[in-house]
Parts: structure tokens; sequence; C-alpha cells
């Protein structure tokens, strides 16, 4: 008895140790659906574009730890000319996209397995810009004139513009491709121009053209609206990742949010992912003032934000439709989802 009672007692800190190595192993996993580099949840966010204020929830929330706070190891993906959204989320390479209405419908159309998670944009930034003395004030006065877009499916608010007019685009006026500068605007070969409010329009006063020389047409007051920037995810990878497509979402809404409020500082975040010196911080804070109102319009509720409201996008459904952008009517229960907002919202 006396042995083993020495043997038992020689191989206590051999079985402590494995007791403390067993205990630390069951606190990791238990750990393991917590934020930290390692335990994190990878997301893959595709970009309309390149950085920009335009985009600038989304890297506020990634700067301020607002992903790392509900797990997500966020990467968010540079845009491009030659970058599709929707084929990136399509295949794999990204988990969720963000891009306008009218082209996801064109994508779901087309077959991708896409569904619409979260409207940021709530109006549509899209303008005609002229100046005073071409003479138009009213869309009817576009009779004769030559307008520019962008086309790429840029065109379809501009068309439907049109339509409501009764102009025709190939008789009544002259309907041209616009770079994507000012500059045939500003030298006078345009007597409309397509502008964002938050990018062209701006560009246009930097360039000295006082606000009181120009007309604007509105496509929002127009009520030819379409919807713009909004996030969307893969149909098969979305079933299997609602928690963390909600965890997303509720993060870079709290990175609007900060964003809204504190322009300056949503700026010099997203100042930091531009490396080539194209924008200027005046420019930018800008463009985040506009994108502002267009994400959260005057008396708009904030609880709101993120919601896809079915009026609206079914409006912009149907201008699709009319203009070609897809061939039949969309479903419009299977486009686009509330759900993922509101599991956010919880």
């Amino acid at each position: 008895m006396g042995k083993k009672k020495r043997g038992f007692r020689g191989a206590a800190p051999l079985v402590l140790a494995l007791l403390l190595s067993l205990a630390a192993a069951l606190s990791a996993c238990g750990d393991s659906g917590k934020s930290g580099d390692k335990a994190a949840v990878p997301v893959k966010l595709q970009l309309k574009w390149v950085p920009q204020a335009q985009f600038a929830g989304y890297f506020v929330a990634l700067d301020k730890g607002y992903y790392k706070d509900e797990g997500l190891d966020v990467t968010i993906l540079p845009g491009g000319p030659d970058i599709v959204p929707e084929q990136q989320v399509a295949n794999g390479a990204a988990d969720i996209g963000v891009d306008w209405v009218a082209s996801l419908l064109a994508h779901q159309e087309q077959g991708l397995p896409l569904v619409e998670i979260a409207q940021i944009y709530q109006k549509s930034g899209i303008v005609l810009v002229s100046k005073k003395s071409s003479g138009i004030a009213t869309p009817a006065d576009l009779k004769g004139k030559k307008v520019g877009n962008w086309m790429g499916g840029n065109e379809f608010e501009v068309l439907a513009l049109f339509d409501k007019y009764k102009l025709d685009s190939n008789k009544d006026l002259s309907f041209v491709k616009q770079g994507f500068t000012m500059d045939q605007f500003l030298s006078g070969e345009l007597d409309a121009a397509s502008a964002m409010t938050y990018n062209e329009y701006q560009v246009a006063l930097e360039q000295g053209i006082p606000a009181s020389d120009l007309s604007v047409i509105d496509m929002n007051s127009e009520g030819v609206a379409m919807l713009e920037d909004n996030l969307f995810a893969n149909k098969e990878w979305l079933d299997k990742n609602k928690d963390t497509a909600a965890k997303f979402i509720r993060a870079s809404l709290k990175g609007w949010k900060d964003a809204i409020a504190k322009p300056e500082e949503a700026v010099d975040i997203v100042l930091k992912k531009v490396e080539d010196g194209s924008t200027s911080k005046d420019h930018q804070v800008k463009m985040m003032e506009e994108v502002a109102k267009l994400i959260a319009p005057s008396g708009f509720d904030l609880s709101k934000l993120g919601y896809i409201d079915n009026a609206a996008f079914k409006q912009t459904a149907d201008i699709a439709f009319k203009f070609g952008v897809i061939k039949k009517e969309a479903d419009l229960k299977s486009a686009y989802t509330n759900e993922i907002v509101e599991m956010a919202a919880k």
C-alpha cells in the first residue's frame, strides 16, 4: 500500500499537467465563436468601384473594429471597370457584393444564385445637370438637346425620364455616350450631362461653375429613380451563413451611422486605402456629405437603415423591365429578403 501511495503521489504533477492541458483545450473550443484573429469568420466584400466615400461605412466598420467585435475577419476588395461584383460573388471570389439594383436584377435573370440582403442607398444619386444658358429648366426642355450618359447600365433612369415626357431618344434629342469625366460638359459639347450628386456634380462646382448657374433634374423628384448601392449575397452561401451575414450587416450599418455623423473622420479612414493620390480630401468630404443624403434622406428613420422598401424596389424592377434590362418581370419574393436586416436588428 505504501508503495502505491508513493507511486500515486509521484505521478501527481504529470496528472495535474494533463488535466490543465485538457481544460485549456476545452476552453479554446468554447471560445471558437468569439472574436479573435484565429477564430474570426472570414468574409470578403466586393465593392462596385475603387475605395472612395461612396463606400465609407464599410471602411469605418473595419477600421473601428466593428467587424472584429462581431467575430468577423472582413476583407474589402476594391472594384474597377473590369470587375463585375455579381460575378465575383456568384463564383465564390467574394461572399457579399455592392452594386446597383438594376445590375443585380439582370444577373439574377441570367441565373446567378444571388439575393439582395440590404439596401444602403434609399435614393438615387443620378441627376441631369445643365448650364442655365442652355435653356433647360424642365425635362421637356431636353427636346432638341445633346444629352450625355455613361451608358453600360447607367442610362435607364434617364430613359425613363424621356419616356415620361414622351421624348424619343432617337428622334427628339441626341442621346450620346458620356466619358467618366465632366470634360464634355465643361467644354460645351453636351447641353446636359448625367452626374452623380456626390461625384460629377461636385466636379462641375469645383471647376468654378456656381450652383446658381446650373439647372438640375432630379430623378427622385421626377418619380423615375432606381435603387442603387445594395448588399447582395450568394444564396448557397447565405443558406449556411445567415448569422454571419447578419453580423456583417449589423457592423456595416454601425459603420455607416458613424460615417454619416462624422464625415471628415470617415474620409480620413477611406483615404488610408487610396494609394495613388487620385482624389483630394475636400472632394471626398463633399462626396461623403452627399452620400449621407442618399442613405439617410431628410426625415428618414435611421433605425430603418438597410431595410429594403418594396415599393422602391418594385419601381426599380418595373423600369428595368420596361427598358429591357430584364426580359421578364422580376420575382420580388426571390430577388430580395429583409430577413438578414431583421436578424441584425435583434
